[in-house]
């Protein structure tokens, strides 16, 4: 029998992606969840007053003490509003999540009842519930690359790796969770100045710690085509970033490091 370690309440606003985050989290922990909506509806109580609230958040955290007695899993996720300092003293996770991605939600009397956690483990300050998952999941089992796993491949100069980058990589990871970051071997062909160890030590800088043993940098040839047959087993993707992102320029940053006369 295992035994339930953390009880981990990702609470918020409605509207903020509390069962969205939950809905990416729970299966990378392989975890019981638990879920507001579900329990009122059990419960047939739909009472959003002070009350109704205190009275919910006791009945999440009686609901959570039976999974922990039963043992049957490492890790509750509970996602629920769980509105004010006193609700969440009585459900009493052992992890909390804010999710902090509006600034009001859609029913104006949880708005005024809100009132923002002083402490909280972890805040989530976008809606970008895969990239999160991963950064949460890795808090409690840290990620271990396997070569055996599916694998999503990023290649590239990188001179240097900049936020555009760092943009393609967030969109890759969520193919497979791990990526291979191949490096071109191009120092010194036409404007390239930066070796392979100046450029995987620009991308560690750049994904360290958040996606920590979720990506690996492999020096290769000079790439130019990718060629494949028919049933390889693989697709090649294109990744189309927002307008103010694809116009960042490698180029022109390689210029003002120059002008700043960091790069010669």
């Amino acid at each position: 029998m295992k035994k339930l370690n953390k009880k981990i309440l990702i609470m918020g606003l409605p509207g903020s992606g509390k069962t969205t985050l939950a809905s990416k989290l729970v299966p990378l922990l392989n975890a019981k969840w638990l879920n507001n909506d579900e329990a009122r509806k059990a419960a047939n109580d739909w009472d959003f007053s002070e009350e109704g609230r205190i009275r919910q958040a006791k009945r999440m955290a009686d609901i959570a003490e039976k999974y922990k007695q039963e043992g049957h899993y490492d890790y509750l996720v509970t996602d629920y509003i769980c509105p004010t300092p006193k609700t969440r003293e009585l459900f009493n996770a052992d992890y909390l999540i804010w999710v902090n991605t509006v600034d009001k939600g859609r029913f104006e009397d949880t708005n005024k009842m809100f009132v923002k956690p002083e402490k909280f483990d972890f805040q989530v300050t976008t809606k970008n519930a895969e990239l999160w998952a991963y950064q949460i999941a890795d808090q409690f089992i840290p990620y271990k690359w396997d070569n055996k796993k599916p694998t999503a491949q990023m290649l590239g100069r990188w001179q240097p790796f900049h936020d555009g980058h760092y943009a393609l990589f967030e969109e890759i990871i969520k193919k497979t969770g791990q990526v291979c970051i191949q490096v071109r071997d191009v120092q010194g062909v036409d404007d390239n100045p930066f070796n392979f160890e100046t450029v995987k030590k620009n991308i560690e800088q750049k994904l360290l710690p958040n996606f920590k043993n979720r990506f690996k940098i492999i020096l290769v040839p000079n790439i130019t085509n990718i060629n494949y047959g028919r049933g390889v087993g693989y697709k090649i993707e294109e990744i189309v970033l927002p307008e103010e992102i694809q116009k960042i320029s490698a180029t022109n940053i390689r210029k003002q490091m120059r002008k700043d006369k960091k790069l010669k």
